[in-house]
């Protein structure tokens, strides 16, 4: 191996391993405090919303299919790709490939930081909607329920469970899943515009009722199932001191260093050390950070 590749190499593995060297310290001296959400009551309420939902609109939906113009169709199925993961998954697993070849060493302070918060947020994406979407695969195959397209053919409740056929894979929605999920590490991030947030979100959620794909139970299971891991993955952030501080009294508050644009302020001069846990750079002492 030349010389050039096997820089990258190490500085690859180094980077990855100090990466891991953080969190299990992070995780070892930090204390599992999290605070007192009210999770029963969450979960009686998305139960409640999901019966709701099969029990009023899911035979009205099978029944609708198929007859909703040819243009708004078109209209619904173009906003409906935003629900795909890749759209999320592919640039944080790229950002987090740049950070990881990165050599923080040669940055300056506002930059090392920069790339820290980016890192951090493409770990938050990849957890929340990467492993909500493992879930949600294994439970729409496991479940197996039939989707609208073949309302005729088994109705609005037919359960295949395990058949591995995409016909028998609607509940719950994975479009939705992401979409919940998206909007919870917006809820998260940005908590003075979250009914934006739930409003786009959720409209792009429906879509897939409207060109067949899914009964509104499926969808309202998924956007709740997304927006608990994205939130769950939040508190544990939270507790690593990554992107959110801790709190006992409601969700992870984003701390005033989470900046995914370079700072105004008066740069100091970095030392050569290597890459400082929780993004502190190690400055002279006449500049505090």
């Amino acid at each position: 191996m030349s010389a050039a590749p096997l820089a990258l190499y190490r500085r690859s593995l180094g980077n990855f391993r100090d990466t891991m060297s953080i969190v299990r310290r992070r995780f070892a001296v930090r204390p599992a405090r999290y605070p007192r959400i009210l999770w029963g009551v969450w979960l009686l309420a998305w139960l409640l919303l999901i019966v709701a939902a099969f029990l009023r609109l899911d035979a009205n939906a099978g029944e609708m299919r198929g007859e909703w113009s040819p243009g708004f169709v078109r209209f619904t199925d173009f906003f409906t790709q935003f629900g795909l993961g890749g759209w999320y998954l592919i640039p944080a697993a790229l950002c987090l490939v740049a950070a990881n070849l990165t050599d923080w060493r040669r940055l300056s302070r506002d930059g090392r930081m920069l790339v820290y918060n980016w890192t951090c947020f493409a770990f938050l994406v990849l957890c929340a909607v990467g492993l909500s979407g493992l879930a949600v695969n294994v439970l729409k195959y496991g479940i197996g329920r039939a989707r609208p397209l073949y309302f005729d053919s088994f109705g609005v409740l037919s359960l295949h469970p395990f058949a591995m056929d995409a016909r028998f894979a609607g509940f719950p929605s994975g479009h939705a899943t992401m979409m919940g999920a998206v909007f919870g590490i917006l809820l998260l991030l940005f908590p003075r515009r979250w009914t934006i947030a739930l409003a786009v979100t959720a409209c792009i959620s429906s879509t897939r009722v409207f060109v067949g794909a899914h009964y509104p139970s499926d969808t309202v299971a998924g956007f709740g199932l997304g927006l608990a891991f994205a939130v769950v993955s939040g508190l544990v952030f939270a507790r690593l001191g990554f992107i959110f501080g801790q709190t006992s009294s409601k969700l992870p508050v984003r701390k005033r260093t989470f900046r995914l644009k370079p700072s105004n302020a008066p740069r100091g001069r970095v030392s050569m050390a290597g890459p400082a846990e929780d993004g502190q750079i190690s400055v002279d002492q006449t500049q505090t950070h």
